[in-house]
């Protein structure tokens, strides 16, 4: 739509998003704007970017409440090895509506996180859509969600004793 590998990602695409999320701030989910928004999260000189970073685990958790546990919602987190290899970053989706992973070639895994753009969907909720490449494209997800919760960990390097 904006800023995906089909859409040329210029800055005069980088400009039409950064239109779009002014124009939807009131709507938009809060942790997800805070994150669009911000001027680190598209840099990957910025070692908490996602770009070039590597998955490490999916996790969906479907949480139960009720009197038979009947009520049924679904959680996602999505772990990453950051580009630079120092660190982690976590992506937790508290409440997921949908989703679709489309893999085409894991042979090697899903490879880069290229690029993703966070965006509304028609139904108003957060729509997180990321592209996996190597030298050839390897998947693309959607996610929709209620937000998302970003947490950058850093690597912690231990010292040996003498």
């Amino acid at each position: 739509m904006f800023i995906l590998s089909a859409d040329g990602r210029n800055d005069s695409q980088f400009q039409r998003y950064w239109n779009y999320l002014e124009s939807v701030k009131s709507a938009f989910p809060p942790n997800a704007f805070a994150l669009a928004s911000s001027d680190w999260y598209w840099r990957p000189s910025d070692h908490r970017c996602p770009h070039d970073a590597w998955l490490e685990s999916v996790t969906m958790n479907e949480n139960s409440s009720g009197e038979r546990e009947e009520k049924r919602s679904l959680s996602l987190t999505v772990r990453l090895l950051g580009a630079y290899h120092d660190g982690y970053i976590e992506i937790f989706y508290p409440h997921v509506h949908s989703y679709k992973f489309d893999v085409w070639n894991a042979d090697n895994g899903h490879r880069d996180w290229r690029y993703d753009e966070l965006r509304l969907s028609s139904n108003g909720n957060l729509l997180h859509e990321i592209e996996w490449c190597a030298l050839n494209d390897t998947g693309r997800w959607i996610i929709e969600a209620s937000d998302l919760e970003f947490r950058w960990l850093p690597k912690i390097s231990i010292q040996p004793s003498n």
